[in-house]
């Protein structure tokens, strides 16, 4: 794949972006809107208003500071038109590897310095892996083995922005708003979801929404089955024991009932097994596993009788015990390897989320507004979305098995005067080589190198016709 191959990647982008000037409203946000897309995919270290500024018009920067500025800040145009938009274009693409089989739960956090940005608070930040001061938005994302989307994104409001009228009101934040908890809003987006007629998938979450049995209530009664990550001592009923009255909240005196890992503890050797999930970058990933059908003891999910559901249990080779549990209401019957790759499902938006703040700048909006904050999530996501789509256009022959991405040759080149994209080791559809062949592609059109700074050689003859 030379340099010539990104000859139509520019088309497609102005085609994609302009698909998505028809969703917001005035023509007259075509251009803010393109540019600001742009800036995200450029080189840079920050992906905020004022260098994408600079990179994208860098002979008007104050003009186009202004310009970006206002579009993203207080445009008055829908995330949720543009992210439908977004679904309808790249959902087909993901959907060529396979349909959708997993809604996945997660909430990505963003460390702050002030107090002034909307939502921020000292809280749990897991990108930091500890309490901090911090913005967190709770999103829902559709995904198979091959990708993941996010289709609901929204800022969680901590209680004390909730109730202080005057700093919600200074922060744009709209009358309706009001507290809810994480949980709540993942419902809320869940149910949105299965009105809205998304492809159907299972519901995944991790402990941090999984130990909530509203949550886990909610989606069995919208018809949606989870593999949900729970606490060690979350409670069931013993196997071969009759259930019996729910224990209420913080009482676990009832005699039938057990903590997961206290049943974890009491299972027999010949109950674990090794199994391998996914191939991973060097070899194949494995762990030792275990599960049982139990009832939940919990008030919020009591029922005339109780529904069985899976229990899986990771135990890994060398550990003193277990380091990780689910609860599952997917089929019965479900293979025990099958029911392995659905809990691990969550590696997917771990590393998208990853690309998402490292390629496009999810965490670089330094704005303190409501809207801004959605509205610049809404155009990463859209950026995120076309890179996306772009891996179709890489040839089945220039792919590299998982196993393989270790050892990976350098391009050949066989070509001077086409050389390749990248001459270093990378793996051709990787949103990094992807977001690469953007930038050559729209390079030539910006006034200055993004990279440099150089005037551009193409701008200079196009300014003198």
């Amino acid at each position: 794949m030379g340099l010539r191959a990104t000859k139509d990647v520019e088309s497609r982008f102005d085609r994609y972006v302009q698909a998505l000037v028809g969703v917001i409203g005035h023509q007259d946000r075509a251009g803010p809107m393109r540019d600001y897309c742009l800036g995200l995919v450029m080189p840079g270290e920050r992906k905020s208003v004022e260098p994408m500024a600079a990179i994208t018009a860098p002979e008007r920067t104050a003009a186009q500071h202004q310009s970006l500025l206002h579009f993203v800040g207080q445009g008055p145009w829908s995330d949720k038109n543009v992210l439908a938009k977004i679904r309808e274009m790249v959902l087909p693409e993901i959907e060529r590897h396979g349909p959708i089989e997993a809604w996945i739960i997660d909430d990505t956090s963003f460390p702050k310095q002030g107090q002034h940005s909307v939502g921020v608070a000292h809280q749990y930040c897991g990108q930091l892996g500890k309490q901090a001061n911090c913005q967190v938005a709770v999103t829902l994302s559709i995904a198979n083995h091959h990708a993941s989307l996010p289709v609901a994104y929204r800022l969680y409001l901590p209680k004390s922005w909730a109730e202080d009228q005057a700093r919600c009101a200074k922060a744009g934040v709209p009358a309706e708003i009001s507290f809810k908890t994480k949980p709540e809003l993942a419902l809320e987006q869940i149910r949105w979801a299965c009105e809205s007629g998304l492809p159907r998938g299972f519901g995944l979450v991790d402990a941090g929404y999984g130990h909530d049995s509203k949550l886990r209530t909610g989606m069995t009664e919208l018809g949606v089955p989870y593999v949900a990550g729970i606490q060690p001592q979350t409670l069931v009923w013993a196997p071969r024991k009759r259930p019996g009255r729910a224990p209420k909240k913080g009482r676990r005196d009832e005699p039938n009932a057990i903590s997961v890992k206290d049943l974890a503890l009491k299972l027999r050797a010949k109950e674990w097994h090794t199994i391998k999930w996914r191939e991973g970058s060097d070899e194949w990933l494995s762990s030792r596993f275990a599960r049982v059908r139990v009832c939940v003891a919990s008030g919020h999910e009591a029922r005339s009788k109780p529904n069985k559901e899976w229990l899986l249990i990771e135990w890994p080779e060398g550990e003193d015990e277990p380091t990780k549990y689910w609860l599952s209401t997917l089929p019965k019957n479900i293979p025990f390897r099958d029911l392995v790759d659905a809990a691990k499902l969550r590696w997917r938006i771990e590393r998208d989320y990853q690309e998402l703040k490292q390629e496009v700048g999810l965490g670089h909006f330094e704005g303190r507004g409501w809207r801004g904050f959605h509205h610049h999530a809404t155009l990463c996501i859209a950026a995120y979305g076309f890179l996306i789509s772009e891996r179709e256009t890489i040839p089945p022959q220039d792919l590299v098995a998982p196993l393989c991405s270790r050892n990976l040759p350098f391009p050949k080149v066989t070509n001077p005067e086409d050389p390749p994209l990248r001459p270093e080791r990378h793996i051709p559809n990787s949103i990094a080589t992807m977001r690469r062949r953007l930038i050559f592609a729209v390079a030539k059109r910006l006034p200055r190198c993004p990279c440099c700074s150089a005037m551009s050689q193409s701008y200079i003859r196009r300014s003198r016709l």
